[in-house]
């Protein structure tokens, strides 16, 4: 099914209900807040800058440092153009006939996949479905071997590093690093690529407010590397939102996390969509999907088996049958929101 006739963003016009967005009191890519410079040129790579995905396979493009307009201007090229606020609805990331190859073994398949502005969709499917190489080629972080994924009006790997870095934002399922920044420090490494920019001023407004989005602001002066795992998750997150890119990609971001956190990641997910971001989420959990997105993709064996809203491609017999795994779906009795769960045998006693 097609998931794109009439429905994208659909969620993303609710202000009122449990999802919708807080009141923030901003633009994603306009307001100015006169606030303290982020870090310069030349700051390594922070847990989701563009670094990959770890994907495995062929080896991917990958941005060891995060660009900003002030390294074009050293190198005298004109500087990059930040991208404009997208229409709701209007398709602004795809993939079209994406086949990509790991050795002798195809991990995708002539995928075809669109996400529009507004959107919040998940990527879920069985290991090895090949979802995280589809975001890494949708970021522009790993060539395909035939067909194109694209960012806007380009082909991700035709935009060069400082224009992409200010278009999308990517979570890899890792955040590690080499040397004893600060949670501070390593959100403020999202806004790297504005560096030069209008947007420059909105540094310590947007770094102030995805820590406290992510509930890591108690330990912002804490090294990184002290952190636990699902504390080191968050920060990675809140550095990626930091950045306010206009397309979110997201791999994983519930992995090492509880429960309360779980639900707080999504909901932050919920509120990105709403406001506009075009938001692409890969997800294990399918009750998660079933509950905050607008639109899934369930891959299997490299190839996008099901597209639709969850409502309409989480059914019983899909879902056991790409799983290999039975399950029921049935309806919370208070909420009606769908839960997928694995038939098991009843416990005697």
């Amino acid at each position: 099914m097609n998931g794109q006739q009439g429905h994208h963003g659909h969620r993303g016009q609710d202000q009122h209900g449990p999802h919708g967005p807080r009141a923030r009191g901003r633009q994603p890519y306009g307001k100015r807040v006169r606030g303290r410079p982020p870090v310069r040129d030349g700051a390594p790579d922070g847990p989701g800058a563009d670094a990959g995905t770890g994907t495995g396979g062929p080896r991917p493009r990958r941005t060891r440092w995060l660009p900003s307009v002030r390294a074009w201007a050293r190198q005298g090229a004109a500087p990059p153009e930040p991208p404009v606020a997208a229409r709701a609805g209007s398709t602004v990331a795809s993939a079209h006939g994406l086949t990509v190859r790991h050795g002798d073994r195809t991990v995708l398949h002539g995928v075809e996949l669109s996400l529009a502005a507004g959107e919040l969709l998940a990527l879920v499917g069985p290991n090895g479905a090949g979802k995280s190489t589809l975001l890494a080629a949708l970021a522009g972080d790993l060539a395909p071997d035939a067909g194109e994924a694209r960012l806007g009006d380009r082909r991700c790997l035709d935009w060069p590093a400082p224009e992409l870095a200010l278009r999308r934002a990517v979570l890899p399922q890792s955040a590690e690093l080499a040397f004893p920044f600060t949670v501070e420090e390593v959100v403020r490494m999202g806004r790297a690529p504005w560096a030069g920019t209008d947007a420059e001023d909105e540094d310590a407004e947007a770094v102030a407010e995805a820590m406290a989005d992510t509930e890591v602001g108690e330990f912002a002066g804490r090294p990184f590397s002290s952190l636990s795992g699902g504390e080191r998750a968050r920060v990675a997150l809140a550095r990626v939102l930091a950045q306010r890119a206009p397309v979110l990609l997201l791999d994983e971001p519930t992995a090492a996390l509880d429960l309360r956190h779980q639900e707080l990641v999504l909901r932050l997910c919920r509120e990105r969509a709403a406001e506009g971001t075009a938001v692409a989420v890969v997800l294990h959990d399918l009750g998660l999907a079933a509950a905050y997105a607008d639109r899934a993709a369930v891959l299997d064996g490299g190839r996008v088996a099901l597209d639709g809203p969850p409502d309409e491609v989480f059914t019983a017999e899909a879902l056991s049958r790409i799983y290999q795994q039975p399950v029921e779906v049935v309806r919370h009795p208070r909420t009606a929101a769908r839960l997928v769960l694995p038939v098991r045998d009843r416990r005697d006693g």
